[in-house]
């Protein structure tokens, strides 16, 4: 028999917390002296201890690890809630490394302010061209919540316009509008460059004539979106030292887009007006 403290030491767990295990059931001493409480625990039942840590850890409640334990969980069940945690836990995962790399871009965008340009910001008009385009909505302007309403627009519109037979005629296209529920929502458009001849209203998309922007600041952002901050900003500096002052989002223009986001080239165009 090993008494509580020694018990604790072998299973790297307080004392306090085997005490609330025995209060709630999921591990009882083996023995309990009737005179002075004191609790005495076999060596055998740190297999059960392990199995309540690892359980616990993967994330279940204490009340679903004694219904496991005791077998009031059959198999297949056991199985399902496994998945179910492990499918948790990798998307938390991701969130985690999607948080770390928003961090480490601001981290980059700070550690290069006052640091002299290597991108050049030219002030150019920007023709009308004819799209074709599909709508989403983002909770936020923020780049988790724009990403995934990117990339799923326009995996829907490249699939759309290869059922239609249309080609591309063109690098892609993506721009925002403030959503009409004033709610700090926004409206995600992405549009693919079409020939003259796709008419409107014919297809299961929105054939458009994007209007011309009269002068546009525009910068060439090289490497993955997520990293885009800095020059955004190095824009936003250009815009204002140079008597200038926005006039809406800018538009994403998707110049090279390759398997590896880091080899992007992407060029920023944002209205502008003279102050």
């Amino acid at each position: 028999m090993l008494n509580i403290g020694d018990f604790a030491s072998h299973g790297r767990v307080s004392v306090r917390m085997l005490r609330h295990y025995d209060a709630i059931g999921l591990l009882r001493p083996a023995r309990v002296d009737p005179v002075s409480g004191y609790r005495s625990y076999e060596a055998a039942q740190l297999a059960r201890l392990n199995r309540v840590i690892a359980l616990k850890e993967l994330g279940f409640t204490l009340q679903q690890v004694r219904a496991v334990l005791d077998d009031e969980v059959d198999a297949a069940e056991l199985r399902g809630m496994l998945r179910l945690r492990r499918a948790q836990l990798a998307e938390a995962i991701a969130a985690d490394e999607l948080r770390l790399a928003r961090v480490e871009a601001r981290l980059r965008t700070i550690e290069s302010e006052g640091v002299m340009s290597a991108h050049d910001v030219v002030v150019k008009p920007v023709p009308s061209v004819r799209v074709a385009q599909l709508a989403g909505v983002a909770t936020s302007y923020e780049p988790e919540d724009i990403t995934p309403v990117i990339g799923a627009l326009f995996a829907d519109l490249c699939g759309r316009l290869n059922v239609a037979g249309v080609e591309a005629a063109g690098p892609s296209v993506a721009r925002y509008e403030d959503a009409p529920e004033g709610d700090g929502s926004v409206l995600v458009l992405v549009a693919v460059p079409v020939g003259p001849s796709v008419r409107p209203g014919a297809h299961d998309f929105e054939v458009l004539d994007l209007p011309p922007i009269g002068e546009a600041a525009t910068i060439v952002h090289r490497g993955s979106m997520d990293g885009v901050l800095g020059t955004v900003q190095e824009l936003a500096r250009f815009i204002e030292e140079n008597g200038y002052r926005s006039d809406g989002y800018a538009r994403e223009l998707y110049l090279e887009c390759p398997e590896d986001p880091a080899r992007w080239v992407t060029e920023l165009q944002e209205p502008v007006v003279r102050r």
